[in-house]
């Protein structure tokens, strides 16, 4: 659906085991992060959005594959493009890539769904964000 949006991470030592290699639940922290700023440079603000609108995205499924393992210090490249927008979800494929070698480390199927902040309901995406 769109072209890909990229944001940098650097691995420190909050996010390895005692061996220096990235723990299989911080690369989540990293999909994450490049989620949220996807968000961002489209304009949408999460605190205003729940704020103003009481509504929140939740991760609601996640597949990944692990191809190669990063490590301290590695200057890692996240990915997010939109696969699919429904009417209360969004499809994103995301991938992990070290620098320097072009290596992939992960890439994620992630779906978030738009849900209403207090009781977690599935709500409609509203129309006016700019999600493309």
């Amino acid at each position: 659906m769109t072209s890909a949006f990229t944001w940098p991470i650097r691995v420190y030592w909050e996010d390895t085991d005692a061996g220096g290699v990235v723990y299989h639940g911080s690369y989540l922290r990293f999909l994450e992060r490049a989620r949220s700023e996807w968000l961002r440079a489209r304009g949408i603000d999460q605190s205003q959005l729940k704020r103003e609108r009481g509504l929140v995205f939740v991760v609601s499924r996640v597949q990944l594959s692990f191809r190669r393992p990063a490590r301290l210090d590695d200057q890692l490249l996240a990915s997010c493009v939109l696969a699919e927008r429904g009417g209360a979800s969004l499809r994103f494929t995301q991938t992990l890539v070290r620098l320097g070698d072009q290596t992939v480390l992960v890439e994620a199927e992630v779906r978030a769904a738009c849900v209403q902040a207090t009781s977690f309901r599935p709500r409609a995406i509203p129309a006016d964000l700019v999600l493309e």
